[in-house]
């Protein structure tokens, strides 16, 4: 099989090794400039610098995608048109496996429930654990443990989604919906309704989680073609809080006071790792104890440093509105809140009724100006390191500074976990 792999970063570098494996003549293009490895660099043909539109007419069998490129697209869209199949590199990974997958999408929360999800696996399996939309590729895992029975958790976003035409989960959840990527998706119910293709290939034995306190959700959820287990946090259900305890049909899986990270959002994340890890086959006691010793991740209201008083929270993967309204809401009193980036179109309506969270807001970037407007007096900055040394300069003993950028990362920054890092860096720097 001839195959294009479109963009050269981790997952695509993996699944171009995994196609080599398989016997294929690989192709990868990349439109920026790119290093290839050494040990692919003679393996197969490279073409970076731009996607050139003669690839359509090169006779490929497969185009495997990075989710970061868009499908809408032209250069893209020529391979539909031309009978191309376009997918993506889970999708390819999963078709030489026999692993089993449950698999998180929505809005907001995913990263922490894919790798609370993966961290719980890891008791049936050493090499079980979280990948996808996280950072690690299936590709990789694929390569080094092709024949092992595997049970991962799977992140995926709405563009991953779109290329996973036969994937099948054993356990599916949509966290919740909220607008995101209007800069790519033609409208709203588009995203949407990508989002919901995470179940559409199970079947009866298995499970899709719904969300009852999500409207959206249970409104667009029809024709399911698995069992649906519902789940709440204040509602009756077949998983919710009874008695301080998160119980699955009446079977205890952890306790509130169990969970070591913060927010009403967690409960909810955790509640659905939890309950997707014991359709997977974890116990409720191993669950329990892998509640127990989750301190979360990377970029999502992590705590860096308490410095004379003031307590620094990096929440870099707070790339939309509502995601930097959960992160708000995680604290019991007012914040200074560093905000700004890339402008994904859909605005920022979402944090005008939190604006009594936000005790000083300071706003750099391509958005500032609009973050600007939801308050009265917001401090404009040009960079996020000038937002920083801003708030160290006014903050005061019992202050928390959260950065939580309701914007994409990409004006000024590769990605969030670039972003991330580099505050958490700053902060680490900042005077004592």
């Amino acid at each position: 099989m001839k195959i294009l792999v479109l963009g050269a970063a981790r997952s695509g570098l993996a699944v171009a090794r995994l196609a080599i494996r398989d016997g294929h003549e690989v192709t990868l293009n990349d439109g920026g400039s790119v290093q290839v490895p050494e040990d692919l660099q003679t393996k197969i043909i490279v073409i970076t610098g731009s996607h050139p539109e003669s690839l359509w007419d090169e006779g490929f069998d497969l185009v495997i995608k990075n989710p970061g490129i868009k499908h809408t697209l032209p250069f893209v869209k020529g391979f539909v048109e031309r009978s191309i199949p376009v997918i993506n590199e889970m999708e390819y990974a999963s078709w030489g496996v026999s692993y089993r997958y449950g698999a998180i999408t929505g809005t907001n929360g995913k990263t922490t429930t894919t790798a609370l999800l993966g961290e719980l696996l890891k008791v049936l399996h050493p090499h079980n654990g979280a990948y996808g939309n996280i950072g690690n590729a299936l590709s990789e895992i694929a390569l080094v443990h092709p024949r092992e029975k595997l049970t991962l958790a799977l992140e995926m976003a709405a563009f991953q989604l779109l290329g996973t035409p036969t994937l099948h989960p054993q356990v599916s959840v949509i966290l919740n919906l909220t607008p995101d990527h209007l800069d790519v998706f033609e409208s709203l119910d588009a995203y949407y309704q990508a989002k919901m293709l995470v179940y559409r290939n199970q079947s009866e034995d298995d499970w899709f989680l719904l969300n009852l306190d999500d409207p959206e959700i249970v409104k667009r959820a029809t024709n399911v073609p698995c069992r649906v287990v519902t789940f709440s946090l204040d509602k009756k259900a077949d998983v919710c809080i009874e008695k301080g305890s998160v119980t699955c049909f009446g079977e205890p899986l952890f306790d509130l006071s169990d969970l070591q990270i913060v927010g009403r959002h967690n409960v909810q994340n955790a509640m659905s790792a939890a309950a997707m890890a014991f359709k997977l086959g974890v116990t409720p006691a191993q669950i329990k104890t892998g509640i127990q010793a989750f301190k979360g991740v990377e970029h999502r209201i992590e705590f860096v440093r308490e410095l004379k008083g003031v307590r620094y929270y990096n929440d870099s993967k707070g790339t939309n509105a509502e995601a930097t309204v959960v992160a708000l809401n995680a604290f019991e009193k007012p914040v200074i809140l560093l905000a700004g980036g890339y402008d994904k179109k859909t605005g920022f309506d979402a944090l005008k009724p939190l604006t009594s969270r936000i005790k000083t807001l300071i706003v750099y970037g391509e958005t500032k100006h609009q973050l600007a407007s939801l308050v009265d007096k917001a401090l404009i900055v040009e960079t996020m390191e000038e937002a920083l040394n801003t708030a160290f300069a006014l903050a005061q003993s019992g202050d928390v500074v959260l950065l939580s950028p309701a914007c994409a990362s990409y004006d000024q920054f590769k990605n969030y976990e670039e972003r991330g890092r580099l505050f958490k860096q700053m902060v680490m720097c900042l005077p004592s």
